[in-house]
């Protein structure tokens, strides 16, 4: 099948990727000339596992191609829609300007017959507003809603072998159309057993929302917990692994910490926020500011516990942070956890520096006023104290002995509850974390 994917950033590069593995024919459009070149030579433009062996061997096909010229997806049957839908400046719904510049163009090359996907992240509603434009423009194209699930550093796993499809449809004979095409499409996975889902778009676009609003309120359900456990001294982690053997509960994203950050579960609590305000329920969601607010108050919490260690200052002092990403396998640094807590420091008077395995030349783009170090270990000399922020395997495996040959403290804020208190504190160091004794 011809298929056009237009955006081509994290979402967009990987699922042309992906369509050209499984098989179609692909070709992807953005505006930006570099990202097309880099795609074009089968070079990823950002970090993420397995997305350059993907591209070259999607490029050695034949089948997967890159532009910026909007009219090269004239034929193709299916068009997805991977644009970003970023949070509006000084407010929290979601900016859909790519959104509706897509749309533009892909309507300006709609066959008779063709099929419009959105994948984007959008407020309930959109979907029902692109698709009344195509009935006002006369066109006998059909729109449907694909929600994505990605998650940075297993995007490739999750495009070619998702743990469920999600197909929003018109009612009667077109939405039959578009569903059969999107069959096609994903043929593949549908064969493997992948779950699917087939409804409106209402509940189609509420999907993602709401699955990424659970689990930052889980996130943030045990990070309220942690908060407790300084109160009263008990171990966050060995409660969340108590609570975590119920079936109901389960153990998966109840590990207190430095929180959540990225492009996607931050503003899209937001967006969704916003979105139920002007749909005049705002009360339903109401519970998200608390959300939003506990994970926020974690960022301000390690520094307190640094400055704590740091006997109650930390003006000049040299701090290292471990990680900038918002998460380890990744580059991304969007609302990064571990930036965040870097510039407080910072602007509170410590001389900071900065380390990643990936993320080191977006974290210098967004905060050229900081120290960046290539290595752990470069980072930490002369420190007086050491943060791990992100929780890369690299960090999680420091030897504390060999660490400490090159700090002028040991002391060490464990952001991330993944290392061995008892292993740290027998090499000498003080040991803190977020919810722990």
């Amino acid at each position: 099948m011809r298929i056009s994917v237009i955006g081509c950033g994290y979402l967009g590069a990987v699922h042309a990727a992906a369509m050209a593995q499984l098989g179609h024919d692909v070709v992807g459009v953005d505006v930006d000339p570099a990202k097309v070149d880099a795609l074009s030579h089968a070079r990823a433009p950002f970090f993420e596992p397995g997305l350059p062996e993907l591209l070259r061997e999607a490029a050695d096909t034949g089948r997967l191609r890159f532009t910026t010229d909007m009219g090269e997806i004239a034929g193709a049957q299916v068009h997805f829609i991977c644009v970003g839908t970023p949070q509006k400046r000084g407010e929290f719904g979601a900016d859909l300007a790519y959104v509706d510049a897509a749309f533009d163009g892909v309507m300006a090359h709609l066959g008779p017959d063709g099929v419009v996907v959105g994948k984007s992240t959008v407020p309930v509603g959109t979907a029902e507003r692109l698709a009344q434009r195509l009935t006002d423009a006369g066109s006998t194209a059909t729109l449907v809603w694909n929600p994505e699930f990605l998650r940075e550093g297993f995007a490739v796993q999750d495009t070619l072998h998702p743990d469920r499809l999600v197909y929003g449809v018109p009612a009667g004979e077109a939405g039959e159309r578009a569903k059969a095409a999107l069959d096609e499409v994903y043929a593949t996975p549908l064969s493997e057993g992948t779950p699917l889902v087939v409804t409106d778009y209402a509940t189609a676009q509420l999907v993602k929302v709401a699955a990424n609003s659970f689990l930052a309120t889980k996130i943030s359900f045990i990070n309220a917990m942690a908060e407790l456990c300084e109160a009263t001294g008990a171990d966050v982690t060995s409660l969340a692994d108590a609570i975590g053997h119920d079936a109901r509960i389960g153990r998966r994203f109840l590990n207190a910490g430095l929180g959540f950050g990225g492009g996607c579960l931050p503003k899209d609590i937001r967006a969704f926020m916003a979105r139920a305000g002007e749909l005049g329920v705002d009360q339903a969601l109401s519970f998200l500011r608390e959300v939003d607010s506990i994970n926020m108050r974690r960022r301000v919490r390690m520094v307190d516990l640094a400055r704590e260690v740091c006997d109650g200052s930390i003006v000049g002092r040299r701090v290292a942070v471990l990680g900038a990403s918002f998460k380890p396998d990744s580059d991304d640094v969007r609302d990064s956890p571990a930036l965040s807590v870097a510039a407080q420091m910072q602007l509170q008077g410590a001389r900071v520096v900065v380390t990643d395995p990936q993320a080191i030349d977006n974290a210098r783009a967004k905060w050229p006023d900081l120290s960046f170090a290539e290595t752990a270990e470069e980072a930490a000399t002369d420190a007086d104290v050491v943060l791990l922020a992100t929780e890369w395997t690299e960090y999680r495996e420091l030897n504390p002995e060999k660490l400490a040959t090159v700090v002028r403290s040991r002391n060490i804020v464990d952001g991330r509850n993944v290392l061995d208190p008892a292993t740290w504190r027998a090499a000498g160091w003080t040991y803190r974390a977020l919810g722990r004794p």
